[in-house]
């Protein structure tokens, strides 16, 4: 982990401390919503890996009654399947992904450093499958650059409301009971 901590560190300077600053009501905004942004993201994230899940089984099972028609009739397989690794990559990154904004809910509410921390892992991980598939056969350079600039943007907002979860800031409204760590 203390690659990921200096690495907080880094990109903290650059986000959070060198940057532009957001104005105070604004963060304050993204900090009340932020909890229902990472549940939500969660949930959608749960649901879609699912439908990825369920479409390729689908479309698997119409490209074996293909195959077997074209058999049938004397030829030879006519549809590849759709499981590869890089899908099951894929797959698994969403699943991740969405589990951490799930477990991100509860201590973001709680004003905890660890809720930011849970959104700063799945920064990481989206960035570094962002380059990883821009190297594979599906990827292109779109992917690559749309990984960067995705996770620069995501990186600014999260390093923007960082000090609220490390208690250097306080929400005007926010009781400080709601403060544990």
């Amino acid at each position: 982990m203390k690659v990921l901590e200096g690495l907080e560190s880094s990109l903290n300077d650059v986000f959070g401390k060198s940057a532009p600053g957001l104005p105070k009501g604004f963060k304050e905004f993204l900090v009340k919503i932020v909890p229902w942004l990472a549940l939500l993201g969660g949930i959608f994230g749960l649901w879609s890996a699912w439908a990825i899940y369920r479409w390729v089984n689908t479309s698997n099972g119409l490209a074996d009654y293909a195959n077997e028609l074209s058999r049938a009739f004397g030829g030879t397989d006519v549809v590849n399947y759709s499981w590869s690794l890089g899908l099951y990559i894929a797959v698994a990154v969403l699943v991740v992904t969405a589990v951490l904004y799930v477990m991100a809910f509860s201590p973001l509410q709680k004003f905890q450093k660890k809720g930011w921390d849970y959104l700063f892992y799945a920064l990481i991980l989206n960035l570094v499958y962002g380059v990883v598939v821009a190297f594979t056969a599906f990827g292109t350079f779109g992917n690559l650059f749309g990984a960067l600039i995705g996770s620069a943007i995501g990186a600014y907002f999260l390093f923007q409301i960082r000090d609220y979860y490390t208690g250097k800031a306080k929400v005007a409204a926010a009781s400080s009971e709601k403060k544990t760590e």
